[in-house]
């Protein structure tokens, strides 16, 4: 995340709202977007937070991190990239996306993606949903591993669609998380937002936090190392791991909620979208998929039974 340090002059700046002094030295952002990145205290005056409103004096040293803005994204490309395929028929395709996939085009990944991948495997999901994320209803980060399902028609689109945002769809994910955890099962239901100062990061101390449930379920107790498995309820960003780490129990290998320091390395993130439940867009017959631990999760497995 860019970080950009000011200092206000005797004449430029001075009296200037905070918000407009910033607009107008940031190249490409609009005044919209720096009032984000103030609002959620990415923007200080010497050592203080401050509100988009606040009044500059000539000497004011100014620091603000922000998102850099997106370019404009160029034509989508099919490319010859494998897919494992759990299903597929006219209306969906259900993958086992490996780790280290991108889902769609992005700020630092223009090519490479799953999206690239469908449309030449699959190229009449071009049609279908967002131009920008063909065929997408739903996603994984790019180092989380297992199931998906893709739409491959309009009509299949929006019925996905529409199970999502109502969580008519189930999904359970397989984490392995730092200590012990001692209760059997349990719900963790803290509502989450965007952290207040680093926007890139979801967190439990948000301003104008959301509703977010996960469930889960103890798998295997290790010695110093818990198998769980878990069950979002809601859908908000980043959901299991903040929920995990806000518990004490971070997700192993996870470079941005967890340890800052482990006691052993971790080929990636321990997460994985374990199984996917749905209803069918044109016979609504409930289906469910699975995708069993892939192999450098598995070894990771082997690894922590040795340590017990």
């Amino acid at each position: 995340m860019p970080t950009l340090d000011l200092t206000v002059g005797p004449e430029a700046g001075k009296g200037q709202r905070l918000d407009v002094f910033l607009a107008d030295r940031i190249e490409g952002l609009s005044r919209a977007q720096v009032r984000k990145a103030i609002d959620a205290g990415g923007a200080r005056v010497g050592s203080f937070i401050r509100k988009a409103g606040y009044k500059l004096k000539p000497g004011d040293r100014v620091r603000v991190e922000y998102e850099a803005p997106e370019p404009e994204p160029g034509p989508l490309v099919a490319q010859v990239i494998p897919l494992k395929v759990l299903y597929a028929d006219a209306d969906v395709v259900v993958l086992d996306k490996p780790p280290r996939l991108v889902v769609h085009p992005g700020p630092g990944h223009p090519s490479g993606t799953l999206v690239n991948a469908l449309l030449y495997h699959f190229p009449e999901v071009a049609a279908v949903g967002h131009p920008e994320r063909p065929g997408i209803v739903h996603r994984l980060d790019q180092d989380t591993s297992g199931v998906m399902v893709v739409a491959r028609s309009p009509r299949a689109w929006s019925f996905l669609h529409h199970q999502f945002k109502n969580r008519v769809t189930w999904k359970t994910y397989l984490a392995l998380a730092w200590g012990r955890v001692t209760a059997a099962e349990g719900k963790l239901s803290w509502p989450l937002g965007r952290h207040p100062k680093e926007g890139s990061r979801m967190s439990v101390r948000a301003r104008s936090p959301k509703r977010a449930e996960t469930f889960f379920q103890v798998q295997r107790t290790f010695k110093d190392t818990t198998l769980l498995e878990v069950k979002p309820v809601t859908g908000r960003t980043h959901q299991i791991r903040v929920h995990l780490a806000a518990a004490g129990h971070p997700v192993c290998g996870d470079p941005v909620y967890g340890r800052k320091r482990e006691p052993r390395e971790f080929p990636r993130i321990f997460l994985h979208a374990h199984t996917l439940s749905f209803l069918h867009p044109e016979s609504e017959e409930r289906l469910t998929f699975a995708s069993p631990l892939p192999p450098d999760l598995e070894a990771v497995i082997a690894r922590e039974l040795r340590l017990n």
